[in-house]
């Protein structure tokens, strides 16, 4: 009977000792950040519940397979045409060359998608650590990888509040603000922020900075539309926004695609830009310096953050003590021919 009984998991001895899935991991595989009092609690109870862990993983477990992972949650169509991804992948294989790892990337739809993958990469011993990126508040995915026991860094908008998973990461409400200020020093009060998705965290602190430094300015009408990154839904919101009465006089977008489509949108419409609106990006490419009127955008260079993402998640895999956060180079803000002064 005993062959038959269900094995216990790592959720059953959380439970039962009444802590979190990622402790009874950390204590099981004597990695830092538990007391030794919770590793032998955790090591007594598993003996009791008959907690075996997968053999296959022990036995993977102390080998590298020398291969990184990336998950990007994104309408596979956007990834073609936006800069950031390819510049950012492009510098993570370079900060890899080095120590001779690859790098396995992986598109998908919804947050669901991306923990399955983790839990599917770390079944089968694929990566030896992961690159995430988006982050949203109260972040599953740290949770889930502190579970897995898999080495991650985060490219995010502040330092890491988990010291298990560092982030590389630039102040993301700062560069919005410097942004937003330019225009409403430029005299424009109705300021829409056409904006990717809700639900990652450096976009509420871009719509919150909007929101904050309106309140600089007397008559200021701050606004924010979601979208999902797409250069369709970009130029669909355009559209929407210059047939109200109150239209903006100035448009800042999410990345340089849905920059660039809104600057189409504005011109199907006859919309003078700079004279009639303004547009800026909070993303910056070649064509946003080559499309007339030329786009204001924040200049960052991506291909270095890879770079340094990938060097710190190595450092991270190479030891079992806390790699600190690190901050990235700031962008600059590039002001370019679709900015000027309201009329």
């Amino acid at each position: 009977m005993e062959s038959h009984r269900k094995r216990a998991t790592l959720n059953d001895i959380a439970r039962r000792l009444g802590v979190s899935k990622a402790a009874v991991s950390f204590a099981l595989n004597d990695r830092p950040g538990v007391s030794s009092e919770l590793r032998a609690r955790v090591l007594e109870t598993a003996a009791e519940m008959n907690y075996r862990p997968n053999s296959a993983a022990l036995a993977l477990g102390s080998s590298r397979v020398d291969v990184i992972g990336l998950v990007i949650n994104r309408p596979a169509r956007t990834l073609g045409t936006e800069a950031f991804f390819p510049e950012l992948i492009a510098g993570i294989q370079a900060g890899l060359t080095a120590t001779h790892t690859g790098l396995q990337t992986l598109v998908v739809s919804s947050l669901e998608e991306e923990l399955a993958a983790y839990d599917a990469w770390q079944s089968a011993h694929r990566v030896d650590g992961v690159v995430l990126v988006d982050p949203r508040r109260q972040d599953a995915r740290v949770a889930r990888l502190a579970e897995l026991g898999l080495p991650a860094v985060q490219i995010g908008s502040h330092p890491s509040a988990d010291p298990s998973v560092p982030s590389v990461w630039i102040d993301d409400h700062a560069v919005a603000t410097a942004l937003f200020a330019q225009l409403f020093e430029l005299g424009h009060r109705r300021i829409t922020h056409v904006m990717g998705r809700l639900e990652f965290e450096h976009t509420e602190l871009r719509r919150h900075a909007l929101r904050e430094c309106a309140e600089a300015y007397e008559d200021a009408m701050p606004d924010s539309v979601e979208t999902d990154y797409s250069a369709q839904q970009a130029a669909q919101a355009t559209r929407d926004l210059l047939a109200r009465d109150d239209r903006p006089t100035a448009i800042v977008y999410d990345n340089d695609v849905m920059a660039l489509a809104g600057l189409r949108a504005a011109d199907e419409l006859g919309i003078d830009v700079p004279g009639d609106l303004s547009l800026a990006s909070f993303d910056d490419s070649v064509a946003m310096q080559l499309v007339r009127p030329s786009i204001t955008a924040l200049t960052r260079d991506t291909y270095a953050l890879g770079e340094l993402a990938a060097r710190t998640l190595m450092r991270r895999i190479d030891q079992d003590a806390p790699v600190p956060s690190t901050a990235a180079l700031a962008p600059t803000l590039s002001i370019r021919e679709s900015t000027a002064a309201v009329r």
